[in-house]
């Protein structure tokens, strides 16, 4: 550890300031019982992700330039990703199964990161990979060599619902946004195909688990009224 930061030994290439000022602004949002933004229409929801993870809302940047209106609108962009700007122009070199050689993100991680949350950038990185025992092999852990702020990851079986996780796959916060531009039924079922069986779908499953169980709950109450 040095006077102004922190290194990660496992994961060297984690901005670990930023790591956490995102989860502390992730927890501002899930106790706002108020407004409650992590419910309600979809957009304003992502927005909200994009700014909890130290990104602007750029949808109108060309891609690799800075755009960020993919980010957390498919299968697969759910991984906030806080790294350190030393390795942020890191390529893929092909471990990563499934993502393009090269891969070159550092330009637009360094026009879309909010300077606020400390030293490094943030992405919202691919996550396929992710399920791999005993160490994730995605575009974070790999290319980035760097932990994950947190996964958004859609609840089965209904899919209306998401919870964020940690990078140990630890419960963060929940939200079940609605509107005509959520993601697609498809792009949420494979989100949580992704992660299924791994430490990341854990939350994902006890949150199913109780919807189902109170769904059951209140049908049993009609049949007996």
């Amino acid at each position: 550890m040095t006077t102004t930061e922190t290194i990660d030994p496992e994961y060297p290439g984690t901005a670990v300031a930023r790591m956490l000022a995102v989860r502390a602004r992730v927890k501002e949002l899930a106790e706002d019982t108020v407004n409650k933004p992590f419910h309600g229409d979809w957009e304003d929801v992502r927005r909200k992700l994009l700014w909890a993870g130290g990104l602007r809302d750029l949808p109108n940047y060309r891609p690799g330039q800075g755009y960020t209106g993919h980010s957390f609108q498919d299968f697969n962009h759910v991984d906030l990703t806080t790294m350190r700007m030393d390795v942020s122009a890191n390529e893929n070199d092909g471990r990563v199964a499934g993502i393009a050689l090269g891969n070159q993100l550092g330009p637009g991680i360094k026009v879309a990161s909010l300077p606020e949350l400390g030293p490094g950038g943030s992405w919202s990185t691919c996550a396929m990979g992710c399920n791999t025992e005993p160490k994730p092999r995605d575009v974070a852990h790999l290319q980035f060599q760097s932990r994950i702020a947190f996964k958004l990851v859609w609840v089965p079986p209904d899919f209306t619902e998401f919870v964020l996780v940690d990078d140990a796959g630890e419960f963060l916060a929940a939200g079940s946004p609605t509107g005509m531009s959520l993601p697609s039924l498809r792009e949420r079922q494979r989100n949580y195909r992704l992660v299924q069986g791994s430490k990341y779908a854990k939350e994902a499953d006890l949150l199913g688990h109780l919807m189902a169980q109170r769904r059951h709950a209140a049908a049993a109450v009609d049949d007996d009224e």
